[in-house]
């Protein structure tokens, strides 16, 4: 039987993210995410801090453009290492290495509202915003359409 390891998470960055090479010279970039779930019955919601590490040229795009606050996706797989403090306790860390990263907004950069661009244009002629990520174009409200229109 198959097995299958895959983790997606939406949620704020906690802090910039912390940006490493390995001796081989390939980019990490660890940071945490914050992604709140339901709380008590009293309505109260609770966050988890979860650490994702990513590697290469994505580690390098999360060092460029999160921040602390940054509403993001990821998708990914979760990971466990084993390993000894420096007083011989041993330790099991868990942390999500992600494959894949998507900028959704973040507070401060005035979710809901028009760019400049959008508010020169009628709502009809605006184009959804796309970003370079992990090396594919993504656009802000799904798949872009030919400037023709409909294919058929």
């Amino acid at each position: 039987m198959s097995s299958l390891n895959r983790v997606v998470l939406i949620g704020r960055v906690v802090a910039p993210p912390e940006m490493r090479y390995t001796t081989s010279g390939k980019a990490v970039a660890s940071f945490r995410l914050a992604v709140d779930r339901r709380g008590r019955s009293d309505g109260e919601n609770n966050a988890d801090f979860i650490p994702v590490v990513a590697w290469e040229r994505l580690a390098e795009i999360c060092n460029e453009f999160l921040a602390k606050g940054k509403l993001i996706a990821v998708d990914g797989r979760l990971q466990t290492r084993k390993y000894e403090t420096q007083d011989g306790q041993k330790r099991t860390a868990f942390e999500v290495v992600a494959s894949d990263m998507q900028i959704l907004g973040s507070r401060s950069d005035g979710e809901g509202q028009a760019t400049p661009d959008q508010q020169q244009r009628p709502a009809s002629q605006a184009k959804p915003a796309t970003r370079q990520v992990a090396g594919q174009a993504w656009a802000a409200h799904g798949p872009e359409m030919p400037d023709d229109g409909v294919p058929f």
